[in-house]
């Protein structure tokens, strides 16, 4: 205690730093360090001399901070320390060498850090470079001083330095001790602080997002946190022209540099409602003297700004400025205090950046010092506990630098928003009356790369034919080869094009030309690829319908599609709806087809006209027909034959329905090359292609949807996966954990993941994984194909920058005409295309979140709307909703979908029920009527009410997980050995804490995909080959039970087999075991 002369407790601000230090005492968070280069004949002695005396003058500069064993942190000043001094000659170096050596120096400086506990927490080193030419180094801790104590402490120094040297005396005025501010800070009333705060920040519930690169950004990563920055410097005739501005319309130009970073947030994170922190000097001009204390006064508030895009820029400006003002009165309040009385969770930050404006530059204040030294190239490195922190420092030339956390973002991100912060600031000078969605944000050098070179993907294709003529064209080049197989049948070019042919003679007797729409409904067969060719030979138009959809979807597509002729089966004759189309049997009535000339016809189509109208689901609870034309049809397809090298290989399969528009790659590429067409059964459609792919692992592809893709990866061996060409994966997100199986079984099997809605033809943008490819997070959907430009714009048209998300546009000759009878939808969705000189272009509005990475590669975040992907099935959730309502049972219905469980994604169904009690299960067969399987939830939580947001929507975040028992009746428990095994594997697949014996797989939530991990389980536990159609046949465990109990009886081999079904964990092992073998 002899060394003590002082002990009192910290500021707020000296607080949080301290705990951030401790928090992160390796992460060299709140370190400061100051570098320059000294002119002239300096005097080492009295320079070092100067330093000491500075440090006796000002007690923080001797403080140390103590906390062991004490209610709360004290800080205490020494009577004297040894200021730590470094001297190094560098002078033999190269000037290229002496820059390294300088980085090197800074960099393990930084990295060395301080004990916080022992005084003094500030060193320097000095280098000389030159006879009269010195590196200065000074480093310390920010709980000392602020910015605002630079100039203070330099000019004593220059000024002591130059007594010295002379030898003279000089009087320097006795400073206040930083003791009186904490003095001064204690008197202080809080309460009045906690409401303004309260106030402030009423209805702010989670800090800004920022625009984060990395995976390992946000806190989320245990790598130590590295900071780096960057730097932008205006020319003096920029920086005089704001100065101008900011003077003009009695604006400071801390204003002008909150306001810039408020919109920069806003166009970033697209929300009106922004906050960040703002650090101000903190100095009470009622404590007199305060202008010259050394210490911490700094305190970092939040800033809430509401940015409405229609708003003018000045009166904007101005109620910023305003704001500041009212904030300064309660700058000492502590922001642990501030975010106590906020809404936002303990734990989580107000805000993830802040602004700092530098009123006292310290070149600034160093070139104004008469000293026989001359100071330049003086720079700071500063590093704090946020990710990024802008730092505006006013001058001749106005500089800022961003410092940001590297494990977030990469320095191009940076690089970037320095960018964008000089166009919007400059925006501001040049367009003073503008709104503030009209300011500028890209730079040119942005523009011409988002807008013109990632869509430079014009390529010639044949613009003017239809697809059935591209095919008669390989029907003449390849006429003997087999064009399609089903099962045991099959038919060569010539014999398809033949019974395509005489179709279509049949059908233009009955009025089929060009744009008229014919309705097709048939399963997978050959008579499907014979009347789709038919109706485009006989120049219509073909409407898919699938045959499982329940009667009323089907007859609403019948009723608005107006199909004069239907296409079908007699065996499904009897399950379509009465419409008052002229129904054809393409099996039954073939015999009267047959008598048609069987040569190639003119249908006087054309590549403008209808090619087909697929209908997908819509927000008004019908479905909506969308129209496209056989160009779009055509760059598509011959784009992706080239692509994918359809040529190669041995024919493609087709394993799903033609009302999935992704179809239309199997069916048609093949036989634009001379490939066949391999038409897989209607029934257990993952098990026949599992069975395809084991018998021909040469099909020149496979497309499927992730969720496929994910069971073909449990089913498939190690040996038939690598054999497997090239998988194309569409329809929803594709997760790269997905892929662990392909990477490590089949690295040579080329998997692309192509994105497209029905309204761009199929596809329009592709990536192909690569191993370098993120397994942590969502494969990117890439870049768009031939003559496709994709465009992510904000809410207002203007292009986002690159990692910044917006919604994805999509122009080109994909596009469809629009929908079908739906004028007011079409004009909605597709919209007069911005960036483009050609009369008429339209851009398609997706609604689908993405944004560019810096590669210019897209990655797909989601849906804007709630409109969502499930298995590969576009669902609008509203209509499932329109559905819901009209149950007499139920008041208010909200559906999501949820993924509670890893790669589990199902609908939700929540209801307010209009009586006191609800059965769900007749809930479920209502919607089964009325909708496709798919889009029946497969749980129902029933609500008292709605949970809603403060503006009165419906919140669906905070609609409750269903419980493990939600819809579940166990009517009786597992008796036999069969029941008491299978209820477990039932129970675990299904996510549900038990089943009873009776309850139905599919009306627990099951469906196809769960279907068949259930019979992949069942297969391991019971060492037993049981086929998929006896769950459908027999769905619940007890008649599923008696079945597995006829088989082993059927199967000698199996006769002893226990009924005890292996854990899960061995099961893993097993098969791993297994592939391991595969791979010897």
């Amino acid at each position: 205690m002899k060394n003590v002369e002082d002990i009192y407790t910290l500021s707020p601000m000296q607080q949080g730093i301290l705990f951030h230090s401790l928090y992160a005492p390796a992460s060299g968070v709140y370190f400061q360090q100051q570098c320059c280069t000294l002119h002239g004949n300096l005097n080492i002695l009295a320079f070092k001399q100067a330093w000491q005396q500075v440090i006796v003058r000002h007690p923080i500069l001797r403080t140390a901070f103590v906390w062991d064993g004490l209610d709360e942190p004290h800080q205490v000043v020494c009577k004297s320390v040894n200021l730590p001094w470094f001297e190094s000659d560098w002078q033999s170096l190269t000037p290229p060498e002496q820059q390294q050596q300088l980085e090197a120096l800074l960099q393990s400086d930084r990295t060395k850090g301080f004990e916080l506990n022992q005084a003094p927490l500030m060193r320097c080193t000095l280098i000389q470079i030159a006879p009269e030419t010195f590196h200065f180094v000074w480093s310390h801790h920010h709980l000392l001083l602020d910015g605002w104590c630079y100039p203070i402490v330099f000019k004593e120094i220059l000024s002591l330095y130059d007594s010295f040297c002379k030898g003279s005396d000089l009087y320097l005025e006795t400073p206040r001790p930083y003791r009186d501010y904490i003095a001064w800070l204690q008197q202080q009333d809080l309460s009045q602080a906690q409401v303004f705060w309260h106030q402030t920040l009423k209805g702010l519930t989670a800090p800004t997002p920022l625009v984060v690169d990395k995976a390992g950004g946000k806190g989320t990563t245990q790598q130590p946190t590295i900071h780096d920055q960057q730097h932008l410097r205006l020319s003096a005739t920029e920086t005089a022209a704001i100065q101008s501005f900011a003077q003009q319309h009695h604006l400071t130009l801390n204003t002008l540099v909150q306001g810039v970073w408020a919109l920069l947030l806003y166009r970033y994170s697209r929300e009106s409602d922004v906050v960040f922190g703002a650090t101000v000097s903190g100095r009470p001009p009622v404590l007199m003297g305060v202008e010259s204390i050394v210490g911490l006064f700094i305190n970092t508030l939040p800033v809430r700004v509401q940015v409405s895009a229609s708003a003018n820029l000045l009166p904007w400006l101005r109620e910023l400025q305003a704001q500041q003002v009212e904030q300064l009165q309660y700058s000492y309040s502590q922001m642990v205090e501030i975010q106590g009385v906020s809404e936002v969770p303990r734990g989580m930050p107000l805000f993830e950046s802040i602004v700092v404006f530098e009123n006292y530059p310290v070149d600034t204040s160093l070139q104004q010092l008469d000293s026989s030294l001359a100071i330049s190239n003086f720079r700071t490195f500063d590093q704090t506990n946020y990710p990024l922190t802008v730092v505006a420092e006013p001058g001749s030339e106005f500089s800022v630098r961003i410092g940001y956390d590297t494990n977030s973002f990469e320095p191009e991100t940076i690089h970037r928003m320095l960018g964008h912060f000089q166009t919007l600031l400059l925006g501001m000078v040049a367009n003073p009356q503008a709104s503030l969605c009209e300011l500028p944000l890209l730079t040119p050098q942005e523009q011409q790369q988002l807008l013109f070179e990632w869509n430079d993907t014009q390529t010639d294709y044949p613009q003017d034919k239809c697809i059935h003529q591209l095919f008669e064209e390989q029907v003449e080049r390849t006429p003997d080869i087999v064009a399609v197989v089903f099962e045991e049948e099959q038919l060569t070019y010539r014999e398809l094009n033949a019974r395509a042919n005489q179709l279509a003679h049949y059908i233009q007797t009955l009025g089929v030309e060009a744009e008229v729409l014919v309705g097709i409904c048939v399963e997978r067969s050959i008579e499907m690829v014979v009347g789709l060719l038919g109706i485009l030979k006989a120049g219509g138009a073909y409407v898919p319908l699938d045959p499982t959809y329940p009667q009323k979807r089907l007859a609403y597509m019948l009723e608005d599609s107006q199909v004069s002729v239907l296409l079908t089966q007699d065996r499904l004759v009897a399950s379509l709806p009465r419409n008052q189309s002229r129904v054809i049997r393409l099996d039954a009535d073939w015999s009267i087809i047959s008598t048609e000339n069987h040569q190639n016809l003119m249908s006087g189509v054309s590549s403008k006209n209808l090619a087909y109208v697929i209908f997908t689901s819509g927000s008004t609870g019908k479905p909506k027909g969308t129209a496209i034309s056989h160009q779009g049809l055509i760059n598509y397809l011959y784009w992706s034959t080239q692509t994918y090298a359809v040529a190669q290989g041995n024919g493609v399969p087709v394993n799903s329905s033609i009302s999935f528009d992704s179809t239309i790659t199997s069916l048609f590429s093949p036989l634009l090359v001379g490939q066949k067409v391999v038409m897989l059964p209607e029934n257990e459609q993952i098990e026949v292609l599992c069975t395809a792919l084991n018998s021909n692992s040469h099909f020149s592809f496979v497309k499927l949807t992730p969720a496929h893709l994910d069971i073909l990866s449990q089913l498939l061996t190690a040996d038939v996966g690598g054999q497997t060409k090239l998988l194309i994966v569409g329809g929803e997100a594709l997760l790269g954990d997905s892929l662990s199986f392909w990477h490590n079984y089949a690295p040579h099997t080329r998997i692309i993941n192509e994105y497209g809605p029905t309204e761009t033809v199929v596809g329009c943008c592709v990536y192909e994984v690569t191993p370098q490819t993120p397994r942590s997070s969502a494969v990117p959907i890439g870049r768009p194909i031939a003559n496709t430009q994709l465009y992510i714009l904000d809410s207002f048209l203007q292009p986002v920058p690159i990692s910044v998300v917006g919604e994805l546009h999509i122009g080109g000759v994909g596009l469809a005409r629009g929908y079908l009878n739906r004028p007011d939808l079409t004009a909605e969705k597709f919209i007069p295309h911005p960036f483009s000189p050609e009369p008429g272009s339209r851009l398609y509005k997706t609604g689908d979140l993405a944004r560019y990475l810096s590669d210019g590669t897209i990655e797909f975040l989601g849906r804007m709307d709630h409109q969502v992907k499930l298995r590969g099935f576009r669902i609008e959730l509203g209509e499932i909703e329109a559905v819901l309502r009209q149950d007499p049972q139920i008041r208010e219905a909200v559906v999501i979908l949820r993924e509670d469980q890893p790669g589990d994604k199902r609908l939700v169904a929540y209801i307010v029920a209009s009586t006191e009690s609800i059965d769900t299960r007749e809930v479920s067969r209502f919607l089964k009527e009325k909708l496709p399987d798919y889009m029946v939830p497969s749980a129902f939580v029933q609500l008292a009410a709605l949970p809603l947001t403060a503006n009165g929507k419906c919140d669906r975040r905070a609609l409750p997980a269903p419980q493990a028992s939600v819809n579940l009746i166990v009517d009786s428990v597992p008796s036999t050995s069969a029941e008491k095994a299978l209820a477990p594997i039932w129970a675990e697949v299904l996510h549900l804490e038990q089943v009873g014996i009776h309850d139905n797989f599919f009306e627990l939530g099951g469906h196809s995909l769960l279907a068949t991990q259930l019979i992949s389980r069942i297969r391991d536990a019971f060492s037993l080959d049981v086929p998929l159609r006896h769950l459908f046949e027999s769905p619940t465990v007890a008649e599923l039970a008696r079945v597995i109990e006829q088989l082993q009886v059927q199967d000698e081999k199996l006769q002893t087999s226990a009924i005890v079904p292996l854990s899960r964990e061995t099961r893993r092992m097993k098969r791993s075991l297994l592939m391991d073998e595969e791979r010897q």
